[in-house]
């Protein structure tokens, strides 16, 4: 075995030499949690400080890290899955120990679900309190990574100062492996504090191993893609994160197979191209036509709960799926399970499938579309396809939207056109109230070029007001629609569809108009009539804005009970 690999160790020069031999005096371990950071390349870090992170924050001053600190744990976890989503870069987010910590859980969760690569730093109480002994510290848990252990992919605990560039180069390679996830380090309050004489630590390599597919399965997956007489292709949250589009049109384009994107899936497959059946997957005529195919092949997905209609889904034919996620491989139908990245096994089967052509693809696809457009016609929800269309007539066509759990985002789900790949997220992994602004407010901050839209109903808008905070101080150009129903509008509809009544829905809520403008964020209350001008002026205008739309939203009837 060749060890030829060694020689690309990074050497230093004279002066790196130097200035590892003389440490400028006053680091402490919080100086290398920021160094660690930058020199791995990270730009933003999110978080909220607390008393035993004050090393950690403190050492931001001494950096050239740009930090966006939020009002609550929770949604700082919401701003760095977004802006890791948005960049597919490593979100650092940096917390305090005990509540401050365990406050981030539901967005680590979402996180998880949505393969966001989040490194999570938290304090912990000294090191002379760990162990599980009771001895009384602010904020002690008993095991406090026992909280977080189920949530994300790994775990890392910091001891000594020395451990703390090993831990997160282990932990920021481990997010960003494929799948993409969230991670946890807890660094001691005393380690944080520390003088330290360690050398200040230069540029670091954490880069991870790439997810190849076997070839031996990529070569019996397109043996059965060339042959197929009907194929299918469902496209998962993978194909959008693993950059993989580009290859999915070229494959799809191939072997003449129609292609529906999951809501993860969003924007991975041109809306309007003749092979798209969209993502009408809350709708049995794109399960029968799915199951009708005597090839499937699911990319990046695990066909879980909504990309199976609710689990109804029974496919007849032959399935392979990829997925970078082993867990995921065949935990919902049996398949030729091909354990890759996305990217990279779909550009293996494009240059292995023969080309086959099907003339009768795009009109079996119209075909479905129609019955879908008349199902959804029969019920009268011309209200909710309006607004729909309003929100994509409004928003610029490479502007990112975040949507919360509530009936808009629903509708989003099946009938929007995410014009672009990785512009259209929700909260539909974990599926947590609050997601939409603070995650807007992550995007924004990776990018503040063009505006970013959340859409929020005012259930979910009143987990995140405090963050309106957030986006004035730091001047973010994101437009929050809050689509206001006087309650958990779907919770409203599923318990009244249920038990015949509902129960705990109804909300008194504040004049959002007047909230917002206590912020100083400008904000409108429009109407359905006036929502695309009122929309497309708000986005237009710099920095934050609220608009608020009185309406009452019914979801289409569903098809799997």
């Amino acid at each position: 075995m060749s060890h030829d690999h060694h020689d690309e160790r990074p050497q230093l020069t004279p002066e790196q030499i130097a200035a590892a031999l003389n440490p400028p005096a006053g680091r402490n371990g919080g100086d290398l949690v920021v160094e660690t950071l930058q020199g791995l390349g990270a730009t933003t870090v999110f978080g909220l400080p607390g008393q035993h992170a004050l090393g950690m924050f403190d050492a931001l001053r001494r950096s050239c890290l740009t930090y966006i600190g939020l009002r609550v744990e929770n949604n700082a976890g919401f701003a760095a899955d977004a802006y890791g989503r948005i960049t597919g870069e490593v979100a650092p987010l940096l917390l305090s120990t005990g509540p401050g910590a365990l406050t981030s859980l539901a967005a680590l969760q979402e996180a998880a679900a949505a393969s966001a690569p989040v490194l999570a730093i938290s304090s912990q109480i000294p090191v002379a309190g760990l162990g599980g002994g009771r001895h009384g510290y602010l904020h002690e848990l008993r095991d406090q990574k026992a909280s977080f252990r189920d949530v994300v992919k790994s775990v890392h605990t910091v001891r000594t100062a020395s451990q703390i560039p090993s831990a997160i180069a282990a932990a920021w390679e481990s997010a960003l492996t494929a799948p993409h996830g969230p991670v946890w380090i807890e660094i001691p309050q005393d380690v944080l504090l520390a003088e330290t004489t360690v050398p200040v630590v230069s540029a670091m390599d954490a880069t991870p191993r790439e997810l190849y597919a076997r070839p031996e399965l990529t070569a019996v997956a397109a043996d059965l893609l060339s042959k197929a007489e009907r194929p299918a292709i469902i496209a998962g949250g993978g194909v959008v994160r693993s950059d993989a589009s580009g290859k999915l049109l070229a494959l799809a384009e191939k072997l003449d197979a129609p292609v529906v994107t999951t809501f993860g899936g969003k924007g991975a497959f041109p809306w309007e191209h003749p092979l798209s059946l969209q993502s009408w997957l809350e709708d049995r005529y794109t399960t029968d036509f799915l199951e009708s195919a005597d090839v499937l092949l699911v990319v990046g997905s695990g066909l879980g709960e909504l990309s199976s209609n609710y689990h109804t889904f029974a496919p007849r034919g032959r399935v392979i799926q990829i997925e970078a996620d082993a867990g995921k491989l065949e935990s919902n139908h049996p398949a030729l399970g091909i354990h890759a990245d996305a990217r990279e096994a779909l550009s293996d089967l494009l240059e292995a499938v023969d080309r086959r052509e099907d003339p009768s693809a795009p009109e079996r696809v119209r075909t479905v579309l129609e019955a879908v457009r008349e199902r959804i016609a029969a019920q009268e929800l011309t209200l909710e396809q309006r607004l729909i269309a309003s929100v994509r007539e409004a928003l610029p066509d490479a502007s990112p939207s975040f949507w919360d759990m509530t009936i808009l985002a629903y509708w989003a789900w099946s009938a929007f056109d995410a014009r672009h790949p990785n512009t259209m997220h929700s909260a539909q992994g974990a599926g947590g109230l609050g997601y939409g602004f603070p995650a807007a407010l992550g995007a924004a901050a990776a990018d503040r070029t063009r505006p970013v839209l959340a859409v929020s109903g005012d259930g979910g808008a009143m987990y995140s007001i405090a963050e309106l905070a957030t986006a004035r101080q730091y001047d973010l150009p994101v437009t929050w629609l809050i689509v206001d129903d006087g309650g958990y509008g779907i919770l409203r509809e599923y318990m009244t569809g249920a038990f015949g009544e509902a129960t705990a829905t109804e909300l008194t809520r504040p004049d959002f108009v007047a909230l917002a403008e206590s912020f100083g964020v400008p904000a409108v209350r429009t109407t359905p009539e006036s929502l695309t001008a009122d929309l497309a002026a708000s986005l237009a205008a710099p920095g934050p804005s609220v608009v608020v739309l009185p309406a009452l939203l019914r979801m289409f009837e569903p098809t799997h009970l």
